[in-house]
């Protein structure tokens, strides 16, 4: 089923989203969120549109979110799908911090020159475990696949009047360069697995991969270009599919991303 959008707005986001998405008009639109009403699916996905940069922040992993009294915590991955000159995100500290280091830092608005700030093209992807410090840039436009969960903490906002969490955000943090080997550019190479994670797996899906999915239980289809079509059903850009369970049955179209729900 193609799973109905909520459009959220940011006052990071944007007023000038692409046509397919028509509800956006004459609002500051952040965020798109692909979710089931009614349900609590295990994974979210979202596209973004930035005008400003997002705050930095962090989300805690599974165990100290529900220490906290959360369902579960907050992994992503990133999809660039658009990005302005000089678009780029911030992933990691150019340092190793201390924890009193990085809430000094946070106050202090320091930290915003110690994020690793990274250039970003299309087809770029960056895993976000939990416990990494991260922003987005402004003029991006990207698709994020996440554990559906909104569980943040901000470190800093750039004076917007926004609360910060500066110990839980220490608390949970790796405070630390970036080194996950989970990343690369999802548009160069063929259909393949680009990461996996103990939540999810996320693939380049097209027409020479599609059967391998047969088995596969709950899975989340986001075409970034044109349409695809599966098991008579058609999703193109600024949709989602939601299958339960059976794979791609009969996919047609140009390569789409294809995240899978583990556990």
């Amino acid at each position: 089923m193609l799973l109905p959008n909520q459009y959220v707005e940011k006052p990071w986001g944007r007023d000038d989203l692409p046509a397919v998405f028509a509800g956006a008009a004459g609002r500051r639109i952040g965020e798109v969120w692909f979710d089931a009403p009614g349900r609590s699916l295990p994974l979210l996905v979202k596209w973004l549109f930035t005008s400003e940069r997002l705050s930095v922040q962090v989300h805690p992993n599974d165990r100290q979110a529900r220490a906290a009294g959360q369902v579960r915590g907050k992994e992503e991955c990133w999809f660039i799908v658009a990005a302005e000159p000089g678009g780029n995100v911030g992933i990691g500290t150019t340092r190793p911090l201390s924890g009193e280091e990085l809430g000094e830092a946070s106050l202090s608005g320091a930290i915003e020159d110690m994020i690793d700030w990274k250039p970003v093209k299309p087809g770029d992807y960056f895993f976000i475990p939990a416990g990494t410090i991260h922003a987005i840039g402004a003029g991006v436009r990207l698709v994020e696949i996440q554990q559906n969960s909104d569980v943040t903490y901000r470190l800093y906002d750039y004076g917007r009047p926004r609360s910060l969490h500066i110990a839980e955000s220490v608390a949970v943090s790796r405070a630390a360069p970036y080194a996950d080997s989970r990343s690369g550019n999802w548009l160069e190479g063929g259909n393949r697995e680009l990461m996996s994670c103990d939540h999810f797996t996320i693939h380049r899906v097209g027409e020479d991969n599609a059967a391998a999915f047969a088995g596969s239980g709950p899975c989340w289809l986001t075409p970034v270009t044109g349409r695809a079509e599966v098991g008579g059903e058609t999703v193109g850009v600024g949709e989602c599919l939601y299958r339960e369970a059976g794979g791609l049955p009969g996919f047609k179209g140009p390569p789409a991303l294809l995240a899978i729900a583990r556990g």
